[in-house]
């Protein structure tokens, strides 16, 4: 089941399926937003319990192996709603038996979706509901046109940090995180966009001094991002020809190569206590 939220200056449809985010318009009914296709069959998946892979595709657990495959089972997942307005709704997610086959946690997750003038608020609220601590990363993955406005070159395109962006970036090998970084490709506080750029795969910030940018080129439609409780920042697409640019803010992120461990010890992962309650926030701009 869909629903549609609409605004004066933009219109949000979200599918239960994965609670994903399925269609983004602007004020004139352009549509930003990938719309799937054989280059990649998804728009703007949520990714959790993991970002990324685990070794092996197993999650590890007191001695135990669990099956948990690339980004998790939440996008996979039907979501319950809430609550169904014109403006917002919010979408939840809780641990069942088919969830503790590959998730030995207890946890709720829920997702809520707001549209205000030209912009769409996307809040993950992650609690735990059981009596040990709770492992977990989320992401967020959107993906939008790439180019914006039809017609537009691809390299026109530039994604302009809030912050300049001087540390290493990370790269994957067999989706695992490489032990080493590599010099940025941001050159002061803009990423020029290019095919090229993504033939080693995303392109992941691992320590970003910014917590928002811009996706434009100098005419058509722009992508403004911001985001809290998030810590890490994935830009991917998928050479060759691909019409679409994910800008993906994280709380975690692939396993690095040489870890085979719990994943409680996992890096990069939170930790819920039981009973506590973690909320991360985006919010995509439409300019």
């Amino acid at each position: 089941m869909k629903h549609t939220l609409q605004s004066d200056g933009i219109s949000a449809m979200i599918n239960a399926d994965g609670a994903e985010l399925c269609s983004l318009k602007n004020s004139e009914g352009r549509e930003l937003l990938w719309q799937a296709g054989p280059a990649w069959p998804r728009r703007a998946p949520i990714l959790f319990p993991i970002v990324g892979r685990l070794k092996n595709d197993q999650l590890r657990d007191r001695g135990k192996a669990f099956p948990m495959t690339q980004h998790g089972f939440a996008r996979d997942r039907e979501f319950t709603w809430r609550e169904r307005g014109a403006k917002s709704c919010t979408l939840v997610l809780t641990d069942d038996s088919a969830t503790r086959l590959h998730f030995p946690y207890a946890f709720r997750l829920a997702v809520s979706y707001e549209v205000e003038g030209a912009h769409l608020d996307v809040g993950f609220e992650i609690t735990n509901t059981g009596d040990v601590t709770l492992p977990a990363s989320l992401g967020a993955h959107p993906a939008f046109n790439w180019p914006l406005l039809p017609g537009l070159a691809k390299e026109a395109y530039s994604i302009h940090f809030s912050r300049e962006e001087p540390e290493p970036i990370r790269r994957l090998k067999d989706g695992m995180l490489r032990e080493k970084g590599e010099p940025t490709p941001v050159q002061g506080k803009i990423l020029a966009l290019s095919e090229q750029l993504f033939w080693d795969d995303a392109v992941i910030l691992d320590r970003p001094a910014s917590r928002s940018i811009r996706y434009a080129a100098d005419r058509g439609p722009a992508i403004n991002m911001e985001w809290e409780g998030f810590q890490e920042l994935g830009i991917w697409s998928k050479p060759p020809s691909a019409a679409f640019l994910c800008i993906e803010p994280w709380r975690g992120f692939a396993s690095p190569a040489h870890f085979d461990g719990e994943f409680l010890d996992k890096p990069g992962i939170m930790k819920l206590a039981p009973a506590e309650t973690k909320i991360l926030k985006c919010r995509i701009g439409i300019g």
